[in-house]
């Protein structure tokens, strides 16, 4: 067994639901080595997410981010943390409902996921910048 584990920095991107999958994965060369394991991928940050969902059909992660504005709306009078702007605080209740890890398997140098399954960065703040993901590789 071995174990390996690289920090990776995703490209600043707009506010919004991106697959990442490939960006991911492109960075993580010892992947093809690991015949059966896990990746363990967490997000440092409390104001983006990272999920699992329909990497075929963008209007998919349109349709996420519309059903997320919806349901948390930049409204300053449902909270008391407005300092960093009227994104702010709706970023952090997106990133509790869609989490901010994932743990994938591995098979034969490949992530296990399903036909139309893709790793989703959700960029919740209009200026995020560029998110810091830690990827621990764990296999044979």
């Amino acid at each position: 067994m071995s174990w390996h584990q690289i920090e990776v920095r995703l490209k600043p991107r707009p506010r919004g639901i991106h697959l990442v999958t490939q960006e991911l994965v492109g960075a993580l060369p010892m992947l093809m080595q690991v015949r059966v394991g896990l990746l363990h991928v967490l997000i440092q940050h409390t104001s983006a997410s990272l999920s699992l969902n329909e990497n075929a059909d963008p209007d998919v992660r349109a349709d996420m981010r519309r059903w997320l504005d919806r349901i948390v709306p930049e409204d300053a009078r449902l909270f008391a943390h407005t300092a960093e702007g009227p994104d702010d605080m709706p970023a952090h209740v997106k990133a509790v409902l869609m989490g901010t890890e994932l743990t994938i398997p591995i098979r034969d140098g490949r992530l296990a996921l399903g036909t139309w399954q893709g790793i989703y960065l959700g960029e919740h703040r209009d200026s995020g910048g560029v998110r810091t993901v830690i990827a621990t590789i764990w296999g044979e």
